[in-house]
C-alpha cells in the first residue's frame, strides 16, 4: 500500500470518527428551532386544521412551535414538491394528503417528485373514511341495494363525486370492481353541487367525506349507506363498512401524514415519529381531530408508514387504470 493510500484511508477514518458524534449530537439537540410544516392545500381545509392542531401540540412538547405554511395548487403537487427539495434536516415537513404521495404518481406523467424515493415518511396522522350517501326517497337503503340495481341495469345507476380523479371518484370505481358492477360516473366541481343534486333527486347516490355528510345525514335529509374504512367510523359508529356486507376489497380510506425530505437522518426521523405519535395519543388532540371529521391514526413506526405508502400506490394502480386516468396528465 502506498503512502498516499495510507494517508487517504486515515483521513477517511478520522472524518468518520468526527462525523458520527456530530450527527448524534444534532439528533439529541433536535429540535432547537421552529419546525415548518407545509400544507399543500388552502388555509381552512381539513388537513390545514389537522396540521395546526399538531403544530400547536409540538410547541407544547418540544418548546419550539410548528409553523404551518400553506402552499396550495396543482392537486397538492406544489407544496409537496417544495418539501421534496428542502434540506433534509427535519425542520421542513409536509402534511401530505393521500393524493400527493399515491394517486398523483399514477395520474401525472411528469410529477416533479417521486413519492417513494424523495421522502422520509414519519407517520400517518389521520384516516378520513369516505361515505356512500343517497337521497332518502330513492328507495336505496344499503350497498346491497346499490349493487342489485346496478346488476339489474348495467350503467343505469349514476353516482356523483367531487370530480374526475378525486378519491370520491376512485371509490366508485373500486366498489364497481369489488362488486362486479357497472355504474355511470357523474363528476361535480366539489361536494356542495353534488349534494345539491342528490337532495333534489337529479342523481340517486354519491361518494363524499363522512364529515361532509354528517349534518345532513343526522337530520335525515340524506341517507348514509356505508362508510368505507376498515373499521366503523368514530363519527358514525352505527353505519356498516363494505367488509361487513361482503366487499372487503372496496375498503379505501382517505388519509394524511407527515413526511420529511429523503436523506433526513434516521435519529431525527425517529424523534419526529415519537413526538407525533405521542401527540396523536393525547385526548385533546384526538378530540379535536374527531371534531374535524377524521379519525386520529398513528403508524406503528416510520418504517411502517413507508410500507403503507408503497402498498397504497399499488392498491390504486388498477383503480386508476380502470378509471382511464393512468398517465393522463
Amino acid at each position: 500500500m502506498t503512502r498516499q493510500t495510507v494517508l487517504a484511508v486515515l483521513t477517511a477514518v478520522v472524518a468518520l470518527s468526527f462525523a458520527s458524534p456530530a450527527a448524534a449530537q444534532s439528533a439529541d439537540d433536535f429540535p432547537n428551532r421552529p419546525i415548518r410544516i407545509i400544507v399543500p392545500q388552502a388555509a381552512g381545509s381539513g388537513i390545514d386544521l389537522q396540521a395546526r392542531t399538531l403544530a400547536q401540540k409540538m410547541g407544547e412538547l418540544w418548546g419550539h412551535p410548528g409553523v404551518v405554511e400553506n402552499r396550495p395548487g396543482a392537486n397538492a403537487i406544489i407544496g409537496t414538491d417544495a418539501v421534496a427539495k428542502a434540506a433534509p434536516d427535519g425542520y421542513t415537513l409536509v402534511y401530505a394528503p393521500v393524493s400527493s404521495v399515491t394517486t398523483n404518481s399514477l395520474i401525472y406523467k411528469k410529477l416533479p417528485y417521486d413519492p417513494v424515493r424523495d421522502f422520509a415518511p414519519i407517520t400517518q396522522t389521520v384516516a378520513n373514511p369516505l361515505g356512500l350517501i343517497a337521497n332518502p326517497n330513492a328507495g336505496i337503503t344499503s350497498i346491497k341495494d346499490v349493487v342489485a340495481r346496478a346488476k339489474a341495469n348495467p350503467g343505469a345507476m349514476n353516482y356523483g363525486s367531487f370530480g374526475i380523479g378525486n378519491l370520491t371518484h376512485l371509490q366508485g370505481v373500486l366498489l364497481s370492481i369489488a362488486a362486479d358492477i357497472k355504474m355511470t360516473h357523474v363528476p361535480y366541481r366539489g361536494q356542495t353541487p353534488m349534494i345539491t343534486d342528490i337532495l333534489s333527486g337529479q342523481i340517486p347516490i354519491g361518494f363524499t367525506t363522512t364529515a361532509g355528510a354528517a349534518e345532513l345525514a343526522e337530520s335525515g335529509k340524506l341517507k348514509l349507506l356505508a362508510t368505507f374504512g376498515a373499521e366503523r367510523s368514530a363519527l358514525f359508529p352505527n353505519i356498516p363498512t363494505p367488509t361487513e356486507v361482503g366487499y372487503p376489497s372496496a375498503v379505501v380510506v382517505g388519509w394524511a401524514g407527515i413526511l420529511a425530505p429523503a436523506g433526513t437522518p434516521k435519529p431525527i426521523v425517529d424523534k419526529l415519529y415519537a413526538g407525533m405519535a405521542k401527540a396523536l395519543a393525547m385526548p385533546d388532540v384526538r378530540a379535536a381531530i374527531i371534531r374535524q371529521g377524521s379519525d386520529p391514526v398513528a403508524s406503528k413506526s416510520a418504517d411502517d408508514f413507508a410500507r403503507f405508502i408503497k402498498a397504497e400506490i399499488e392498491k390504486f394502480r388498477p383503480v386508476i387504470k380502470a378509471a382511464g386516468l393512468e398517465g393522463s396528465e
